[in-house]
């Protein structure tokens, strides 16, 4: 079955080739989304094989996730890899979540940074794991990553749960795939993959404070309008003995 990556890259300008590159090696087919930038992102890929789209201007990772997947589900992929542009993800493991993908054909493959976590930033760590509660919580399901932009998802997924991208940095609309995802019959599963932090690495996009706060506000929106959700939180702590696929 086909295999496409998608990966957002906005000024990846220093790393961008290397893991296209990489990632080339482990799919069918690379999609970058150039997502306006104003360095050598776009420049860096020529020669490589993979299809890029530019964004004019800047609209988020929200956006250029949802382009990535339009055009994915255009050249008939069966399922699509998402890993960031920065090298913060290892191409390598992409095959692990593709096995797991293959034993679980209607799941949600999560790149799950829990090996050499101390490695995080402390306040990284935090806004991470009062994320992965409420979304579990939410979605009804232990996760053990909700940050993660390393990810496998069916085609059946992205045909069928398509969030709004108003939400420029992609943060909530990479939360709605894991809720709506989950409510719709495509519940996730984790893979442990290593926390990696390069210290020459560009600042990340993510700001635990506004993002997190703006993640909060839609799950708990989630939460209140399906009556408080009581058996979900429920699954979410039962669900934690079952562990990570490794």
């Amino acid at each position: 079955m086909k295999v496409c990556a998608v990966i957002p890259a906005r000024n990846e300008g220093r790393t961008i080739r290397a893991i296209a590159s990489a990632t080339r090696a482990q799919v069918s087919q690379v999609i970058v989304v150039d997502d306006g930038s104003d360095d050598d992102t776009a420049e860096q890929l020529q020669g490589l094989d993979v299809q890029l789209i530019r964004r004019p201007q800047a609209g988020g990772k929200a956006a250029a996730l949802a382009d990535g997947f339009t055009q994915a589900l255009h050249n008939e992929c069966q399922w699509v890899v998402t890993l960031d542009g920065d090298g913060q993800h290892n191409p390598a493991d992409i095959s692990r979540l593709l096995e797991v993908a293959r034993i679980r054909p209607q799941q949600l493959i999560l790149g799950a940074r829990v090996r050499q976590r101390h490695r995080q930033p402390g306040l990284r760590k935090f806004a991470n794991r009062f994320a992965d509660f409420w979304i579990s919580w939410a979605s009804g399901q232990h996760v053990a990553d909700s940050q993660t932009g390393f990810r496998v998802y069916p085609r059946a997924l992205l045909q069928q749960v398509q969030p709004s991208t108003s939400r420029r940095h992609g943060f909530v609309y990479e939360t709605a795939m894991l809720i709506d995802g989950a409510r719709a019959g495509f519940p996730c599963i984790a893979v442990a993959i290593d926390s990696v932090y390069h210290a020459d690495a560009r600042p990340s996009f993510f700001r635990p404070g506004k993002d997190v706060w703006e993640i909060f506000c839609f799950v708990f929106c989630k939460i209140i309008l399906s009556g408080g959700y009581w058996h979900g939180l429920w699954r979410s702590l039962t669900q934690k003995s079952q562990g990570l696929s490794d």
